[in-house]
């Protein structure tokens, strides 16, 4: 049996940027303390959600990747034998910002990094002011605790990416999300679970929790956590977190169900892509 253990934090937003990456430093040796061999932060980890506002003065919490967030991280994966998925916001070029997510693997070692594709742009969700779309298609990452794909919030709303990670031999996908009560609740119970079941690998579907007043008034998003686990039949792998409080959230995943779960239901074997016509049609 394979079985590695994970977690992911919902973290609520400090005040500032080097408080995000201290507070992030220390769950991260607390997970280790507990046997952690793989953890993921948040989308955006370390500053507010600023999608709340169109608002330049937030592309000031860009860096490159490599750069000094990515480097601190790294340090600290091969001190702790960690991997750890760290969402950033990246530039490129001047001008030229990503939401993105980096992989580093165990021994420090930085693997990749995943751009998100989709990009929204709705009242709260200004994130077209602040990203491109994702350009290095849907890469997983061999890692010393299996093969990680990662997807970033609103990319969970499209099923194609999940495919291509599965497709791509994911293991676990991690999610970082930053996502607010409405028509997005029945979803993030739904739609994660779904996929999956569908994909047939274990997901890690991560939220904030609270509402970041101090930075953008009484209108901004109200995070509601929730952040879960679930298996490659799409049960939740134990509880799902609180709605309310800041946690880290750890679970044992067995690699070996994945195994067993595609050879009971076939969906690799029976998908007909020479049928889907439409799917790649703009």
């Amino acid at each position: 049996m394979t079985t590695i253990r994970a977690a992911v934090t919902q973290v609520a937003w400090t005040g500032n940027k080097e408080t995000m990456i201290a507070r992030h430093e220390e769950m991260t040796r607390e997970a280790a303390g507990n046997g952690v061999q793989v953890m993921c932060f948040q989308e955006l980890f370390y500053g507010p959600y600023f999608g709340a506002v169109q608002d330049q003065k937030y592309y000031e919490y860009v860096e490159t990747v490599p750069g000094p967030t990515v480097e601190r991280f790294q340090a600290l994966a091969r001190e702790l034998r960690m991997v750890i998925v760290l969402p950033v916001y990246e530039v490129e070029n001047q001008g030229e910002y990503y939401n993105t997510a980096v992989v580093i693997d165990a021994d420090g070692t930085l693997l990749g990094k995943y751009r998100k594709h989709h990009i929204p742009n709705l009242p709260a969700f200004w994130e077209k002011f602040y990203f491109r779309p994702g350009n290095l298609g849907y890469p997983v990452f061999d890692t010393a605790v299996g093969r990680v794909g990662v997807y970033i919030c609103y990319d969970r709303h499209f099923p194609e990416g999940w495919r291509e990670l599965g497709l791509g031999g994911a293991q676990v996908v991690f999610n970082p999300s930053a996502t607010k009560p409405g028509l997005s609740n029945r979803l993030w119970e739904l739609e994660q679970p779904a996929a999956a079941a569908a994909n047939q690998y274990y997901i890690a579907a991560i939220n904030r929790v609270g509402q970041e007043v101090d930075e953008f008034g009484p209108d901004a998003p109200h995070f509601y956590g929730s952040s879960y686990f679930v298996d490659p039949r799409g049960n939740f792998v134990g509880e799902i977190a609180s709605k309310d409080k800041e946690e880290i959230l750890v679970r044992d995943l067995d690699l070996d169900v994945i195994t067993t779960v595609r050879n009971d239901w076939q969906f690799y074997r029976d998908r007909r892509p020479d049928s889907y016509t439409r799917v790649t049609t703009p």
